[in-house]
């Protein structure tokens, strides 16, 4: 396979490193185009009021470009220009931490993977349940083995495959689970501190409340130790609104 490997915790990062290394192994063609610097958090967001700068890398066992950009500008600028041909499959990770339930709304990883399936493009989100990744290489060779077993044929277009994997090796995992997204939400508070000079800034902070989590879903399986596979799609149209609202007197314009 053509594969083009993204992420969004940069280009030196050692999830990204671990799927280059893994998809190598099996004999893709691999063309990287990863942000240069830290864009978790960045969702599907573009840069639109600067230019767009890359930087090529070249070393031993790793070749790719970095970007000084987010994941989802990585993907538009290697799909229209910096790929010369179009690839079978998008990957995006391994993220340093998970994207479960609503974390699919802020992830760059995800937003990465969305750009590529909204191109028509097969694409997958690949996380892993802690900031500072255990037995990487492995999680990234399944992975591999994850995408080559799929029938992307049979997957609707414009769909995410979004994996996470729990903590640990992944040999203490408890097996795979495809299952659906929580409808738990982060509950999230802001902590105040005062810098040297007196001016105030925060930080955020908060989780998920446990109680909230639905059971059978990719957070409360994660949490057990499964690794958990999740399609996502990107319509949201909701469906019931819009019956409501198309038998609602609604005013026209005068």
């Amino acid at each position: 396979m053509k594969v083009l490997l993204t992420n969004d915790d940069g280009i030196h990062s050692r999830g990204l490193m671990a799927l280059y290394t893994a998809l190598r192994e099996r004999g893709h063609t691999v063309n990287v185009v990863a942000p240069m610097e830290q864009q978790s958090g960045v969702g599907h967001s573009l840069t639109v009021f600067d230019p767009l700068r890359a930087v090529r890398f070249s070393q031993p066992g790793f070749q790719g470009m970095g970007l000084y950009g987010t994941p989802t500008d990585c993907v538009k600028l290697a799909l229209s220009t910096l790929v010369e041909n179009r690839p079978d499959l998008v990957m995006s990770g391994i993220n340093a931490g998970a994207n479960v339930g609503p974390d699919i709304l802020y992830s760059g990883t995800v937003g990465a993977a969305t750009e590529a399936c909204h191109e028509d493009l097969p694409s997958m989100a690949i996380s892993d349940d802690e900031e500072d990744p255990v037995d990487i290489l492995a999680k990234a060779r399944h992975a591999v083995a994850l995408a080559e077993s799929l029938n992307w044929k049979e997957i609707p277009t414009r769909r995410v495959i979004n994996v996470n994997y729990p903590k640990g090796l992944l040999s203490s995992s408890k097996g795979v689970r495809v299952c659906p997204q929580t409808t738990a939400v982060w509950k999230n508070s802001y902590l105040e501190r005062q810098d040297p000079r007196g001016g105030r800034y925060w930080w955020l902070v908060g989780s998920i409340p446990p109680e909230t989590i639905n059971a059978g879903s990719d957070k409360d399986l994660l949490n057990r130790g499964y690794v958990t596979v999740t399609p996502l799609c990107f319509n949201f149209t909701d469906e019931t609104g819009l019956a409501i609202l198309g038998r609602a007197s609604i005013p026209e314009p005068k």
